[in-house]
């Protein structure tokens, strides 16, 4: 329950920050800065390691990829028929197609299910969302904006993001069975630990609501879409169709429901993908996928 609480409250202390301008307009980018480069990576090569390989592994890695599919799918197919403008088809498959397994997606999955949770929750985030926000998201947000996308580019952009590179470290200890001294992963658990409250308070600071926007009606179909029936299919697809079940299982559906993705916005407004529309999924999807995300967790404990 603690846990629980520390999700709300840590999100209320950054709205309120914001409010009473206590931080600058840009607070967040210096928060985001750190749980990128350095809470992130200390948290894949803490716990990959200690990882034991099996087949249950591709369950979480496969999430990611087929919810990205079927927004691109889904939201492409409306997108065409219904005369939507490039641009705002390509803003709805990036923040619809992308969870933020990351941010919140590993402080509610540590909180609901504990350490092993987030071996899995770190597995479905590393070589499936932040890979796919890195490739196919690029090539997403080039195609809906007229813009090219090279190669080289795309190469560039996943080798050089930190993350990845711990993500490739922790692999590279798992593959040779290497174990770090017991001071360097203490030093790392206590960076990973941070991650929970600094990365709700970031997410508070970017809160905003637009209520003068014209795009409420494409808001409620996105956010039908990730936190309903994005999580959906993975619960059909899952414990229906292939009879996978378990607490895997359930981590999986949990995550395949998160809150849009931080980065994909960014990504979505870098190739003027309806900037204004990208923020406002996630400032009314973050704290929104928070209930929904608590509500598949009960359905699930029934």
């Amino acid at each position: 329950m603690a846990n629980i609480l520390l999700i709300f409250v840590c999100l209320i202390l950054g709205v309120l920050l914001r409010v009473y301008k206590k931080v600058p307009d840009n607070g967040h980018v210096a928060l985001n800065a750190y749980i990128i480069n350095l809470a992130i990576p200390a948290l894949a090569l803490y716990y990959i390691p200690g990882l034991k390989l099996s087949l249950d592994l591709l369950f979480p890695i496969l999430t990611a990829w087929i919810v990205f599919g079927a927004s691109w799918l889904f939201f492409g197919v409306m997108g065409h028929f219904g005369g939507w403008s490039r641009k705002l088809t390509g803003s709805l498959i990036l923040t619809a197609g992308l969870g933020n397994t990351a941010f919140v997606g590993f402080p509610m999955i540590e909180a609901l299910y504990g350490n092993e949770g987030l071996k899995t929750a770190i597995i479905l985030d590393q070589p499936g969302t932040f890979l796919i926000v890195s490739t196919l998201g690029v090539i997403v947000a080039a195609l809906y904006s007229g813009g090219d996308v090279t190669a080289g580019m795309l190469a560039k952009k996943v080798l050089y993001f930190p993350p990845f590179l711990g993500f490739v470290a922790a692999l590279f200890l798992l593959a040779f069975q290497v174990q770090l001294p017991e001071i360097s992963r203490e030093m790392l658990f206590q960076i990973a630990r941070t991650i929970t409250p600094v990365a709700m308070v970031s997410v508070g600071l970017q809160l905003r609501l637009e209520r003068r926007s014209s795009h409420w009606g494409f808001l409620a179909l996105g956010l039908g879409f990730k936190l309903l029936l994005a999580p959906l299919l993975i619960f059909v697809l899952y414990a229906w169709l292939l009879d996978y079940r378990g607490p895997n299982m359930e981590i999986c559906v949990l995550e395949a429901g998160m809150a849009p993705m931080v980065t994909a916005a960014i990504v979505a407004s870098a190739y003027g993908l309806k900037p204004r529309f990208s923020s406002l999924m996630l400032s009314v999807g973050i704290p929104l996928s928070l209930i929904t995300v608590l509500l598949w967790y009960w359905i699930f404990q029934l």
